[in-house]
């Protein structure tokens, strides 16, 4: 221990007398403009069969995630239709009970009533059903006499 003691109190309280020879450098023009590269066939081989696989990978990874974003994009529109379907669904059920409650005879008779109607008389009631061909004969077409009642 008190070896490594005297160690550090001489490396951290002397220094060295000489540093040795201070390093020069000269620069030298090097004229490389005479020199011909010469193609390598294998190497530029290699860098084209690299080409091609980095694209080929390039293009199965971009086709992975169009399809993915496609799914997640085709999820959302699904969930978007049912909650729309939900949504008619409920407005069809009630519009039908709005319909049942304005088909209600009682109803009908009673603002009949209040807007000074009478009930028809016997012989003022004509059905449209009744009129109708029976649909074993064919019909081309057919004549029925229509008469206009003005009433003043």
């Amino acid at each position: 221990m008190a070896a490594a003691a005297i160690q550090t109190r001489m490396a951290v309280g002397r220094r060295p007398c000489w540093a040795g020879t201070p390093e020069i450098y000269f620069t030298k023009a090097i004229d490389n403009s005479r020199l011909v590269k010469m193609e390598d066939p294998q190497r530029s081989r290699e860098m084209r069969q690299f080409g091609f696989a980095l694209a080929c990978l390039f293009l199965f990874v971009m086709a992975y995630a169009f399809q993915h974003f496609k799914a997640i994009e085709y999820g959302y529109k699904v969930e978007a239709m049912k909650s729309q379907r939900e949504s008619l669904v409920e407005m069809n059920r009630a519009l039908r009970l709005e319909e049942a409650s304005l088909r209600d005879p009682e109803r009908i008779d009673r603002m009949a009533r209040d807007l000074g109607l009478q009930s028809p008389q016997a012989g003022q009631v004509v059905r449209m059903d009744t009129a109708m061909p029976e649909p074993s004969t064919s019909v081309v077409a057919s004549l029925t006499p229509v008469s206009v009642v003005s009433i003043r």
